[in-house]
């Protein structure tokens, strides 16, 4: 990761944890990402100028159908994603969370490229969990602050590849 990267990461989290963010972003921020995937064909993200960004592709718990969700992650450093369900430090669980609990075998897009995924459950594991949103708050400073404000524990994920799906 370059310096510049670092330090613009750095001079913008706090950003992300302010009130305005918080309201705005889960309106605007999923508006954006569906028009930016529409035109590049899912090969960028306005979440993945900063951060590694993916579609997480799931069959909807309740209702089967299909669903996408931008999502930033975290490499775990063996090739895995690690993914966590803050959704805007709100008192919910997001609904991709339990859509990946139904359904652990899912798809994933990284830069156009499409993957399947197996999702394990990393937040039960308490020195695990730690482990996790350390190389979480190594790429983004000051993440967990959205659990610690949400007043929830916040559902890890690591998304094991299977395969390249083409």
């Amino acid at each position: 990761m370059s310096r510049v990267v670092r330090v613009v990461r750095a001079a913008l989290a706090p950003l992300t944890r302010t009130r305005l963010f918080r309201g705005a972003g889960p309106i605007l921020l999923p508006v954006a990402e569906r028009v930016v995937r529409a035109l590049t064909g899912g090969r960028a993200q306005v979440s993945g100028v900063l951060v590694p960004s993916l579609t997480l592709h799931t069959v909807g718990a309740r209702t089967g159908e299909l669903r996408a969700s931008e999502l930033m992650y975290t490499p775990d450093g063996t090739g895995c994603a690690i993914v966590a369900g803050t959704n805007f430090a709100r008192g919910r669980h997001p609904a991709w969370t339990h859509n990946l609990i139904a359904h652990p075998e899912e798809q994933i897009t990284v830069r156009g490229r499409r993957y399947a995924v197996v999702a394990e459950r990393i937040d039960t594991d308490p020195d695990a969990r730690e482990a996790a949103w350390k190389r979480i708050e190594r790429q983004w400073p000051g993440y967990r602050t959205y659990e610690r404000d949400s007043g929830r524990q916040v559902r890890l994920f690591r998304l094991r590849l299977v395969r390249e799906l083409g």
